[in-house]
């Protein structure tokens, strides 16, 4: 079945950098695009970043844009979310979702089939 693991979050002081892996098992390289979200207490979920099934594509929310890059390893089915000049702002739950055969990028969550259990960023002096 289809498995998506996150890791890499924890405590960042504001302007420091940490790199988020999403690890995909049970689908094929080039079949599935992948969306990262965050959601921060008392906030909705939002759109962060996206990269489509054939690496063409790629979104990043406004927020974001500049600061964070999204790659994929085919090699090991690991998709990444490199996050520079964080903010306190940027202190959430982060997610990574997986849709199958879409190759454009989406910021809408309902548009994801499969999701990761999350992990904590936490931006803060």
């Amino acid at each position: 079945q289809v498995q998506l693991v996150e890791s890499g979050g924890g405590l960042v002081q504001p302007g420091g950098s940490l790199t988020l892996s999403c690890a995909v098992s049970g689908f094929t390289s080039g079949q599935y695009a992948i969306g990262w979200f965050r959601q921060a207490p008392g906030k909705e979920r939002e759109g962060v970043s996206c990269i489509g099934s054939r690496d063409v594509m790629t979104y990043y929310a406004d927020s974001v844009k500049g600061r964070f890059t999204i790659s994929r390893d085919n090699a090991k089915d690991t998709v990444y979310l490199q996050m520079n000049s964080l903010k306190p702002e940027d202190t959430a739950v982060y997610y990574c979702a997986a849709a199958a055969f879409m190759s454009y990028c989406s910021a809408h969550y309902y548009e994801f089939d499969y999701w990761g259990q999350g992990t904590q960023v936490t931006v803060s002096s």
